[in-house]
C-alpha cells in the first residue's frame, strides 16, 4: 500500500518507515501535520498513520482535513499514540479515524491492523465499483436514483457530482431528425393558376 506516516519525533518516524518498508509497502514520511497535509493534498494515500501529539496540526486536525476533502477513493486512517483510554479512542472515532495504536508499537499487531486496512479498502473499492453501475430505462434513459425513483440523467448526475450539463445535438442525432422532419412535413400543394 502507498501510506503517508506523520510523527514529530524523528526516532519514531525512522522506526515506523522502517517497520511499514520491511512489510512491503511504500512510504511517505512527514515530520508533523503540517507537512503531512501539504503531502497529502499533493498525493494519493490510501492510508496514513499519524501521531496525534504534534505541534501545529495535530493528529486530530489532520484526520478532519482528509475527511473534509471528500475524495473518492476512501483513505484510511490510523492515530498512533501514547494516550490510553476509552475517552481517547472515542474522541479519536469521533475525529474520523478508523483505527487506534497505542505506542510502543508492535511489529505484529501493527502488521494486523495493515491486513484489516487492506481488506477495509478493497472493499471500499468494490462499493465504488458497484455504485458505478446505474438503473437506466432502455427506452428514455432516465435513472433509478437512491429513493427508487426515475429522474433525468442531467438531475441524476447534477445531485451526485458536480457536473453540468450543456445541451446540443450530435450529427447523427441532427440527420436523423431533420429526415423526420422532412418526411412529416406535408407535400407543397401545386395550384394551376
Amino acid at each position: 500500500m502507498n501510506i503517508m506516516i506523520a510523527e514529530d519525533d524523528t526516532i519514531s518516524r525512522k522506526v515506523l518507515e522502517r517497520m511499514l518498508q520491511k512489510l512491503g509497502h511504500t512510504v511517505t514520511a512527514c515530520e508533523d501535520g503540517s507537512a503531512a497535509w501539504e503531502a497529502y493534498q499533493k498525493g494519493d494515500f490510501q492510508l496514513v498513520i499519524s501521531d496525534w501529539m504534534m505541534p501545529g496540526v495535530d493528529g486530530l486536525e489532520l484526520c478532519r482535513r482528509i475527511r473534509g476533502m471528500g475524495r473518492p477513493n476512501y483513505c484510511y486512517y490510523i492515530l498512533l499514540t501514547a494516550q490510553t483510554g476509552k475517552q481517547n479512542f472515542l474522541t479519536a472515532m469521533d475525529a474520523g479515524a478508523d483505527d487506534y495504536l497505542t505506542k510502543p508499537l508492535d511489529t505484529d499487531e501493527l502488521n494486523v491492523r495493515l491486513r484489516v486496512a487492506k481488506r477495509i479498502l478493497a472493499l471500499q473499492s468494490d462499493v465504488q465499483t458497484l455504485r458505478g453501475v446505474l438503473p437506466i430505462c432502455a427506452w428514455c434513459k432516465s435513472i433509478r436514483n437512491d429513493e427508487k425513483l426515475w429522474e433525468t440523467v442531467e438531475h441524476y448526475m447534477a445531485s451526485h457530482a458536480s457536473v453540468d450539463f450543456s445541451h446540443s445535438i450530435c450529427p447523427k442525432c441532427e440527420a436523423k431528425q431533420m429526415e423526420a422532419m422532412l418526411k412529416s412535413k406535408p407535400p407543397p400543394q401545386i395550384t394551376n393558376d
